[in-house]
């Protein structure tokens, strides 16, 4: 078993999840569309793509298409068709009508021109018909047809910030559903999935039903188990000798099975130990790694995207409530229902409708998995974000409470 920190996995680098994969192969077997949802690095990319190749072995079609870069409706089309190319029989329906632009035998026409050449017959008053007709291609292929449209949140997202961003949204949903739901056959099945929350964005936009045909299924954290588990695979496969109650310590000083936070702090345990000319780790390795590596500059490329995320799903004002909400939680150990009231009355002067902001912010940092809700308020089930934040904040972050005080209010 390979570690892996920075791409998808599959076959014997697939690890930890055959009970999510049996819970989403039933559901794809029988028909229903999924919205896969679940923070970031929790392996949303590698399981779509794993059930896709275990269909395949069944007679199955699998499709993969990264939507993230689509900048307009004609680019997330395109992108499809890119996904259906390898499909011989998929190619020739794609091409037929687009002579203009698809001339000649369409197989012999690489993937990436193809996709180019695509693109370059769609614009704002054709791409839902070029839409259907991949849709209708995938119903009329001999075998079932799975299609993963992975990121669209955040092609949505970078969408509605454009000029009529509503009804842009709107229309590009409304066009997925319908194309879909026009077919009598269950083919193709569709997995939407992304790194951040489309539930929360169509709930904002007031278009809440234009995703009502989607099953949600939430792919959850590793256990205990499987994340010690995991680990020791890794250390077997390297050739890694660890102390007793390595394993466990890594999950402890973690806080939570986030399947990329596992294996980077193997690959970094590792690294460790052979800068050291050592071919053993120990439990005391585990802090000095985690601080030094992780939570130090190594660390900070993959930590910052949290960050990033942020940006793409929220708008600047809408942003600062986050930030706010994050260090809070971060520096004080917990946002309370006091810091809630706090901030919805120091934002009152800049916004009408600010408890709903803060009531929306709220429901996406939970959803996207960078805050948990507990009986004394909301709180970081990462202990890494946790820590990474409170480092950031812990020297200019005066609690929410106490900045009320200092305007003559009362937080209560």
């Amino acid at each position: 078993m390979r570690f892996s920190t920075g791409r998808w996995v599959s076959g014997d680098d697939f690890f930890g999840r055959e009970a999510e994969l049996d819970i989403l192969t039933t559901r794809v077997r029988d028909g229903n569309h999924v919205l896969l949802t679940g923070q970031r690095r929790m392996g949303k990319t590698s399981i779509a793509r794993e059930l896709g190749r275990r269909l395949e072995s069944e007679g199955w079609v699998s499709l993969f298409a990264d939507v993230e870069d689509a900048t307009c409706a004609e680019d997330a089309i395109a992108e499809i068709a890119r996904a259906a190319h390898p499909v011989d029989s998929l190619a020739r329906r794609l091409a037929a009508g687009m002579e203009r632009w698809l001339p000649g035998n369409v197989e012999e026409i690489g993937t990436p021109a193809f996709r180019v050449k695509f693109r370059a017959g769609l614009d704002a008053g054709n791409w839902r018909r070029h839409g259907d007709r991949i849709i209708r291609a995938c119903a009329e292929c001999e075998g079932p047809v799975l299609l993963v449209i992975d990121e669209l949140p955040i092609f949505l997202q970078r969408l509605y910030r454009e000029d009529d961003g509503v009804r842009r949204v709107d229309e590009f949903l409304s066009w997925l559903r319908r194309a879909l739901q026009a077919l009598e056959r269950g083919s193709p099945v569709v997995i939407v999935s992304g790194s951040i929350g489309l539930e929360p964005l169509v709930t904002r936009l007031g278009i809440p039903d234009r995703i009502n045909y989607l099953d949600p299924y939430r792919l959850p954290p590793w256990s205990r188990d499987v994340s010690t588990a995991c680990f020791g695979r890794l250390a077997e496969s390297y050739g890694l000798q660890v102390e007793d109650g390595v394993a466990d310590a890594v999950f402890d000083t973690l806080g939570i099975g986030i399947p990329h936070q596992v294996q980077s702090f193997f690959a970094r345990l590792r690294h460790f130990a052979r800068i050291r000319e050592r071919d053993r780790v120990t439990v005391d390795d585990v802090a000095e790694v985690y601080r030094t590596e992780l939570l130090g500059p190594p660390g900070q490329g993959n930590l910052a995207h949290y960050k990033t995320r942020l940006a793409d799903a929220l708008d600047d004002g809408r942003r600062r409530i986050a930030m706010e909400i994050l260090a809070e939680a971060a520096v004080q150990g917990v946002f309370t229902a006091d810091a809630r009231r706090a901030l919805e009355r120091l934002h009152t002067a800049l916004f009408d409708d600010a408890p709903a902001r803060v009531t929306e912010v709220l429901d996406l940092l939970e959803h996207d998995g960078y805050l948990d809700r507990g009986p004394d308020g909301y709180g970081f089930s990462s202990r890494l974000l946790k820590d990474w934040w409170a480092a950031r904040f812990c020297d200019h972050h005066t609690p929410l409470a106490e900045r009320i005080v200092s305007l003559g209010g009362d937080a209560r």
